[in-house]
């Protein structure tokens, strides 16, 4: 068996690859915003407010990486922070009107870009996509805990 690294046969680079591709396809379809807002815009779509650190842990992002988004979202006019009741020292991170209109925007695009991503395979190809797809993911998870 040959031992040598294929990028293309390369689990962990073919996905990179495929997802750098949705979020380009996202950002072309983004008129204010960018694919970067995404997690943020899932998790406070329905009227959710998080802190900064429920955040970062809901997208799987650093710290850092959240604060960053954050701040540029609050700089754009899409968030507001609250106190929040349970802890004084953080504030609970929610999305304001234009944020809202913003996340819907992003959803519109994100379907749109789906669509165009899984055209050419069928509904019973997509529901083995995503379900091996998941089962990698709790593989890796599973990995990093041991």
């Amino acid at each position: 068996m040959d031992e040598s690294y294929d990028r293309e046969t390369s689990g962990g680079y073919v996905t990179n690859r495929a997802a750098r591709a949705f979020i380009r396809a996202l950002d072309r379809r983004l008129l204010n915003g960018s694919a970067g807002q995404m997690p943020v815009f899932l998790a406070l779509v329905d009227g959710a407010a998080y802190t900064q650190t429920e955040l970062a842990r809901i997208a799987s992002v650093e710290q850092p990486t959240m604060a960053n988004t954050l701040a540029r979202m609050e700089r754009d006019g899409l968030i507001e922070r609250t106190p929040d009741p349970a802890d004084r020292r953080s504030s609970l991170v929610s999305l304001n009107k234009l944020g809202r209109k913003r996340a819907a925007e992003a959803m519109e695009a994100a379907l749109a870009v789906n669509e165009v991503a899984f055209a050419r395979l069928s509904a019973a190809e997509r529901k083995t996509f995503f379900d091996l797809l998941h089962r990698v993911i709790a593989a890796l998870d599973a990995d990093g805990k041991a």
